[in-house]
């Protein structure tokens, strides 16, 4: 694959959420000549008229640098010029994207950038293969890390871009950090997908839970990362990147902020609110609202236990009461580890085993008659 290395010129983001729209203007302050791909007529219309994403980031003025197309038409042209492609789509619609971009003209030296936290269904594949089917894995990365779409345009962001490519992994991050947000360099795409999809699942047991118990709280997020590092380690990812900000870091952002739709949905959930409403109630997609229930399988398949995932899946179906879902996160206890001889006495015997075979070593040889 041909990069262009810092001489992107053009990208496109498909996609015009509050996230999509924040990609935007940063691409637009790195001097990028950015489309923003909203998906109707009506919505680019909205966002041409006001140079605002009034809906999902009102406030945020677009740039100069950021046109605006849709996805029911005009967009073939403005992604038949870019060097950068980057997908801020729900991931139940990673697939449809996926085949429409593969026939359209996406110049054949363009990276392909998911910005998506979920996994595509039926099967929870992560969106970084289902566009390696399409595009080879070359030219495909991923974007993680605590990034709330308001303070990353308004203060900056802990990104991390991750790729199979490391020319395109550094050529994404140097985007970002020339619109003046960090941006870490990864070679692992499946860590760092897994830690955003384990993130947005555990976000939501935090709301669920926390009213019932910070302690509860925190013992359903742990459980539900170690359960999504045991899936993401069959699948080659490197432990350290749940620890990093594509993990960790991004679950504290999210646990915290105040309009945390992962956090809300959880809440709501608590109250008896149905998940079919709650994406109503939130004003957005809640991807973890979907994304859990693939999760839970995608473990499960792999021949792994995920009782607290899988649990949470029921409490979003709502075959599970709430204070069943408490119960189970309270009561749940790990194996005990197995411990060890200290070091100490290792070496104690280890010694007195060579003294042993000195010793006899030494004795007289025995003849026999």
């Amino acid at each position: 694959m041909r990069l262009r290395g810092d001489n992107f010129r053009r990208a496109a983001v498909v996609g015009a959420g509050s996230f999509g729209t924040a990609v935007a203007v940063l691409l637009a302050r790195a001097g990028l000549r950015a489309t923003l791909v909203a998906r109707s007529f009506a919505q680019a219309a909205e966002l041409k008229e006001k140079r605002e994403n009034s809906r999902y980031l009102p406030g945020v003025a677009l740039p100069q640098g950021v046109r605006v197309a849709a996805l029911e038409g005009g967009w073939q042209e403005a992604l038949a010029r870019s060097d950068l492609v980057f997908l801020a789509v729900p991931s139940r619609a990673v697939g449809e994207v996926a085949r429409a971009l593969a026939g359209s003209e996406v110049p054949g030296h363009a990276g392909v950038v998911s910005l998506v936290k979920g996994l595509v269904p039926p099967d929870g594949t992560p969106p970084t293969s289902v566009l390696a089917e399409h595009f080879g894995r070359d030219r495909i990365a991923c974007v993680g890390g605590p990034a709330h779409a308001r303070e990353m345009v308004e203060a900056g962001a802990g990104l991390v871009c991750a790729a199979w490519s490391a020319s395109l992994a550094h050529s994404v991050a140097a985007v970002f950090q020339a619109a003046g947000v960090v941006c870490e360099v990864s070679a692992d795409p499946a860590g760092v997908e897994l830690a955003g999809v384990a993130k947005n699942a555990a976000a939501v047991a935090v709301g669920a839970t926390r009213e019932q118990g910070l302690n509860a709280a925190g013992m359903a997020a742990a459980d539900i990362f170690r359960e999504v590092l045991a899936l993401a380690e069959r699948r080659g990812a490197d432990a350290r990147t749940f620890v990093g900000r594509a993990g960790t870091g991004d679950l504290v952002a999210t646990a915290l902020a105040p309009s945390s739709r992962n956090r809300t949905a959880g809440e709501l959930l608590a109250r008896g609110v149905p998940a079919s409403e709650i994406p109503e109630r939130v004003g957005q997609a809640v991807e973890a609202l979907d994304t859990v229930r693939l999760l839970a399988r995608a473990i499960e398949r792999e021949g792994l236990e995920a009782p607290v995932t899988s649990a949470l899946a029921r409490l979003i179906e709502g075959t599970l009461p709430l204070d069943r879902w408490v119960a189970l996160v309270r009561a749940q206890q790990q194996p005990p580890a197995s411990f060890r001889r200290p070091r100490s006495w290792l070496l104690r015997l280890r010694y007195l085993a060579r003294r042993m075979r000195a010793v006899r070593r030494e004795r007289p040889a025995r003849y026999t008659r």
